[in-house]
């Protein structure tokens, strides 16, 4: 293939389009017919009420086994089926919009996957990210949200749990699973600039309920709120079968073709290698220059993302006995991108910037496999709650020496269309994708929670791993590796019920997270970087009550720090040191009204580095960030309730400098829900409004990284369940 980029398909915009809002328009009208009438009409409950923390929520925590929220000695956050819904969001910033801890680091059509930071710390490309505990490589690809039940955030290091991890913390997206009654609802959607989605979700249980079912498929297309394009489609199937009374058997795959056409590029304040110097036009102290809407403005035609992304994992398992179970799971993912990403790297304060390309092709792949014991056993008073297992990994890179990084391919300013164009020549294949890097892990994990009264109860627990890193030449052969044999990380977790909904804590952890990929941008670029160490200490209070629940931590986390230095070489060096408070709460104050808030102090700073930036705040680490939610449920409108909520991200380094600064912006967001039925069916309405002010603003995407903060954006939906 020459010239430019095709894609996968043509859009049938028109089509769908047409299909959607018919469908839309006439619900919404027989939604007005029944309210007239809502006195003789069974109005369904919203699945959620206002404000919720989702404490109560169980969270599949590694090799912690299956617990509560509320009763995990670390700090962690979900969002429902429903709220993703009701969000309808393209990127995660969104959907954790109510955590002060999570900040938003990227957009929903760039060439990048969307991502966050935690506490200041960014997740990891290659180790933050599990589907259904299951690992999975993240870049460039983008999850559909509406397969998944939940989606869980374990803040914090999590080498135990998972083994290595970024200190930032893990994303377990959790797919839906088979379901004992039957599931049968389509949903339509609509969010603008005009882009337009249809789910189908249906599930249940046949051959007198042995075998069990979940199918769930998508189709999205149009234009984004940036004003690019998006075609998408994607497949969830789950199965599970009742092999006798005590054993059973699960399956889960999910499949999506996801095209990104007009992806915004990264704009970078650093400056470029042109080849043989470093190139350093935005120089330290500078200020950025003002704000511009992320839309169509900034993309030069040609840019795309093109990615393919699939994951199957499947299990067994076993009672023993009542108390007493062992299961046994094999995963693998696979993603291939193809991209033509564009980067401006921005020159002064007034806008002007020189573009580089960036053309390439990449595969990743993941092999898992794991063997695991759960369960309870009693010595005198203390009762034993146990899960210990083995776990192996191997990762898989492949990348092309013939991808494309061009510097110096073009001017321009950002106040100002971009009309430099690029189109990719040649196709996935042509770019020779070869095996680039491996990385092996083999783990044994064990822990115990033991039960010393009713109120008291202490965790123990420790993983063993061996772990290898290898770099490979074109040939095959073995360019560099390192080897680990025998890490330890350990976690240790003291708790106290002081009341029935009320729980106290401290906890410590070890975690080894995985060396940085050096990106294209940099010198050493594809470099795998030396595994680093992080600890994490934390105390922190959890309450769920009936009408209010509340959540307070206090902690420290210390990690080796990479960074960019002067030669613009990505680097390990030295130490950063991040100690904050979180606080976060919500209450019913009746039956219309619910309140939420959420707050994070955080002080970070680099410490026993060489350079020069003992003492200074480590890039990316706002200082405080709050939020605060309200709900009402309109008495004059059965099944109708609507949300307000805001977010203040406070000022942020750009560069570990810290002579560069993103400064704070407040977003505020607008939502309705509307449970009704039509024709005998209930339907559900929502509607969301994400940046309701038009706010222009910068957003810290990475190191001397930033991104233009997305404009107002409109999601419309409805469901019908039948």
């Amino acid at each position: 293939m020459s010239g430019s980029y095709k894609g996968v398909g043509g859009f049938r915009k028109h089509q769908l389009a047409l299909a959607a809002l018919t469908v839309l328009c006439a619900g919404l009208a027989q939604a007005q017919q029944q309210e007239a009438t809502l006195g003789s009409v069974e109005v369904v409950a919203p699945a959620v009420f206002g404000v919720t923390q989702n404490l109560g929520a169980k969270v599949g925590a590694g090799a912690l086994g299956n617990v509560t929220q509320k009763d995990t000695p670390f700090s962690s956050a979900v969002v429902t089926n429903e709220q993703i819904l009701e969000q309808g969001s393209q990127k995660l910033g969104d959907l954790f919009i109510q955590d002060a801890s999570v900040s938003d680091n990227t957009g929903a059509n760039t060439a990048w996957s969307t991502y966050l930071s935690v506490r200041g710390l960014e997740l990891d490309w290659q180790t933050s990210w599990r589907l259904d505990g299951k690992p999975f490589l993240a870049y460039s690809t983008t999850l559909p949200y509406e397969h998944f039940e939940q989606i869980e955030l374990f803040k914090g290091a999590s080498g135990f749990m998972y083994g290595f991890g970024a200190p930032g913390g893990i994303i377990n997206y959790v797919s839906k699973k088979p379901t004992d009654t039957p599931t049968r609802n389509v949903t339509l959607g609509y969010a603008s600039s005009s882009l337009l989605r249809a789910n189908a979700d249906l599930g249940g249980r046949v051959g007198e309920g042995a075998l069990g079912y979940r199918l769930n498929v998508t189709r999205e297309e149009g234009k984004p709120a940036n004003g690019g394009r998006l075609e998408r489609s994607s497949m969830l199937l789950a199965l599970d079968a009742r092999l006798s009374d005590r054993l059973s058997w699960d399956l889960q795959t999910l499949y999506q073709d996801r095209l990104a056409r007009d992806t915004e590029p990264s704009i970078r304040t650093s400056g470029w290698w042109n080849g043989t110097a470093y190139q350093s036009v935005f120089p330290d102290g500078s200020a950025l220059p003002t704000p511009i809407k992320n839309d169509q403005t900034l993309v030069g035609p040609g840019s795309y993302t093109d990615n393919r992304f699939a994951h199957v994992t499947t299990g067994l398992k076993y009672e023993l006995s009542p108390d007493w179970q062992v299961q046994t799971n094999l995963s693998r993912s696979y993603s291939k991108t193809r991209r033509n990403e564009q980067v401006l790297h921005l020159e002064n304060s007034a806008g002007d910037y020189n573009i580089a390309r960036a053309d390439s092709g990449e595969r990743y792949q993941f092999q898992y496999a794991d063997v695991m014991a759960t369960g309870k056993l009693q010595t005198g008073t203390v009762r034993h709650n146990i899960v210990a297992g083995v776990s192996w990994q191997k990762q898989m890179n492949d990348w092309s020496d013939a991808s494309v990084y061009t510097t110096n391919f073009g001017t321009g300013n950002i106040y100002e269309q971009n009309t430099v164009a690029y189109n990719s020549v040649g196709s996935f294949d042509d770019l020779k994708v070869r095996r680039a890097s491996e990385i092996l892990q083999r783990s044994a994990f064990v822990s115990d929670r033991l039960e010393l009264s009713p109120t008291w109860s202490v965790l123990g627990g420790l993983r063993w791993t061996n772990y290898e890193q290898n770099s490979l030449a074109a040939s095959g052969a073995v360019t560099s590796s390192y080897e680990k044999k025998g890490v330890l990380t350990p976690t240790v977790a003291v708790m106290n019920k002081l009341t029935p909904d009320t729980m106290a804590y401290a906890s410590y952890v070890e975690s080894l997270q995985q060396g940085a990929i050096v990106g294209t941008s940099y010198v050493n670029a594809r470099q795998v970087l030396d595994p680093l160490v992080s600890k994490q200490w934390e105390l922190g209070l959890k309450k769920d009550s009936a009408m209010w629940s509340g959540t307070a931590a206090l902690f420290q986390v210390e990690k080796a720090s990479e960074y960019a230095n002067a030669a613009n070489v990505y680097v390990q060096d030295g130490k950063s040191v991040y100690q904050g408070v979180e606080l976060g709460g919500t209450a019913r104050l009746n039956k219309q009204w619910s309140v939420g808030s959420s707050l994070m102090l955080l002080d970070a700073e680099y410490v026993e580095g060489s350079g020069t930036n003992n003492g200074k705040r480590v890039a990316g680490a706002p200082e405080q960030v709050l939020t605060a939610q309200v709900a009402y449920r309109v008495p004059q409108v059965q099944g109708l309730q609507v949300r307000l909520g805001a977010k203040h991200t406070g000022e942020t380094p750009l560069r570990a400098s810290n002579r560069v600064t993103v400064d704070s912006y407040t977003l505020f967001s607008l939502g309705a829900t509307y449970d009704t039925t039509v024709q005998g069916y209930a339907t559900t309405f929502r509607a969301n409004v994400n940046n309701l002010t038009d706010r222009k603003y910068w957003m810290y995407q990475y190191a001397d990284y930033i991104k233009a903060g997305d404009p107002r954006s409109i999601n419309l939906s409805a469901t019908l369940h039948f």
